[in-house]
């Protein structure tokens, strides 16, 4: 049986406070015991004095005392106890016995007695001090009789006694263990039968748990397992429909390669072989991009499920300006007037593996991609009602309210013939807010066409 199975600490547990009540239920009856031994002793004694005293008499004076023998065939047993008696007045005169009897605390009241323990001649005994008036005697004088004997019958008696208790006791113990290990074993069937079909389902089946068969003990934790079945199939969906499309992304650009060296190797001239580098050239940046936000999303994800361990302060403003510098090339080709607003040197965040980074270059990237010649993309990052807010906004075509959901699915592109993107910039932004527990807004500007992207971080950190 191992410790750490239901079953076995079930048992642990409903067999410790029963182990302790035996125990003390012996220790109860250990006492009652030697109890009920000491009464059956103490009977037998004041037997055999009440029999001597019954036999003395007052003659001429003179007390006879005489021992019959039953009074001390009462104590024949197996255990050869010792015996004792004496007779005395009350004036103190030794009639009949031992002189140098063990003497009670108290005397005893006219046909009464007493019992106590003692030690006479170096061994325990338990003696009584019966007081008794005599036929023809002077009122005023009595005669008491002490009978004594050893304790190994009444030790016997006693063992014997509690020895028939314990034997019970544990008998009930292991009845009551071989009773519950039973109860368990059938209580616990339903568990068995559904680890056991939780063993042989196939490692694809995602249906979920029957609860019906189930106790009502189990049922949170098979409605937690179809929970959580529920969101590894989500899981697995959108990891299939991500390997899917990221394969069509990636086949569709070297197909394009390929054709493109075809020509440039059946070109003869250096004008079509120099096309053909061109735009080969210019596949492979753009390979090299889907590759680099697939692998940012993946990271970008990763993170999200581990709750930004190993995070940092960052200087947002900073990352605004080290984006501008990357990106600045491409607003000047396309004639973009990127501007930069803040009131502020520096505001702070926490960030890991450059999400931060990852999230201001997606944003301004995905604003001059859409955004026409000529036109105006603008950076802010300011401080509201204690958080950071940082907005891009541009003057391009703009998201209808009715695609602004669907933007951020993977791969999902507005007007895909007309822009070259990859579809993914605004699912790694999701991916990112997710991660670092920000909330990302889309809306159009009031004066003209565009689109408005607000990214708010919900505390301020310095």
């Amino acid at each position: 049986m191992q410790f750490n199975s239901l079953r076995g600490q079930l048992l642990v547990w409903l067999l410790v406070p029963l182990a302790v009540f035996v125990a003390f239920n012996s220790w109860v009856a250990y006492k009652n015991a030697i109890e009920m031994a000491t009464v059956v002793q103490d009977r037998m004694l004041l037997g055999a004095a009440r029999i001597i005293a019954e036999q003395i008499r007052y003659d001429d004076d003179i007390f006879e005392v005489s021992v019959p023998p039953s009074a001390l065939e009462l104590f024949e047993s197996a255990a050869q106890d010792h015996v004792y008696y004496r007779v005395t007045s009350s004036n103190g005169t030794l009639l009949a016995g031992s002189e140098d009897f063990p003497l009670p605390r108290a005397p005893a009241r006219m046909d009464a007695a007493v019992h106590f323990s003692a030690q006479f001649r170096q061994q325990p005994v338990r003696i009584v001090a019966y007081t008794k008036s005599v036929i023809a005697a002077p009122s005023e004088t009595t005669v008491i009789v002490e009978v004594a004997q050893t304790l190994h019958a009444h030790k016997i008696l006693s063992d014997g006694v509690w020895e028939h208790t314990i034997q019970q006791q544990l008998l009930i113990m292991l009845l009551v263990a071989g009773l519950a290990w039973i109860g368990m074993r059938r209580g616990l069937a339903p568990t068995m039968r559904l680890r056991d079909h939780v063993q042989n389902r196939q490692p694809s089946s995602l249906e979920p748990l029957d609860a019906t068969p189930v106790p009502n003990e189990l049922v949170p934790l098979v409605d937690a397992i179809n929970h959580y079945v529920g969101r590894l199939d989500e899981h697995m969906t959108a990891h299939d429909r991500f390997i899917a499309n990221a394969s069509h992304q990636l086949r569709t650009p070297l197909a394009a390669l390929n054709t493109q060296v075809d020509y440039g190797l059946r070109s003869e001239t250096i004008d079509g072989k120099n096309a053909a580098l061109r735009a080969i050239n210019g596949g492979v940046q753009h390979g090299i991009r889907l590759v680099n936000q697939l692998l940012t999303l993946s990271n970008a994800g990763a993170i999200s499920t581990r709750r930004l361990q190993h995070a940092q302060k960052v200087d947002l403003v900073r990352v605004v300006q080290q984006v501008f510098e990357e990106l600045a090339i491409v607003a000047q080709d396309r004639g973009i007037d990127l501007g930069f607003e803040c009131k502020e040197e520096q505001i702070c965040l926490t960030d890991t593996a450059g999400l931060l980074d990852e999230l201001v270059s997606n944003l301004v990237d995905n604003a001059l991609r859409y955004t026409l010649v000529g036109g105006v993309v603008t950076v802010s990052v300011e401080r509201h009602d204690g958080a950071v807010l940082l907005k891009v906004e541009d003057n391009g075509p703009g998201i209808p309210e009715s695609e602004r959901e669907r933007v951020f699915e993977r791969f999902y592109r507005i007007d895909a013939g007309k822009h070259h993107g990859t579809g993914l910039g605004l699912a790694i932004v999701r991916e990112i807010v997710a991660a670092i527990g920000a909330v990302i807004t889309l809306g159009s500007p009031i004066n003209h066409s565009g689109l408005i992207v607000w990214v708010r971080f919900p505390v301020q950190q310095e």
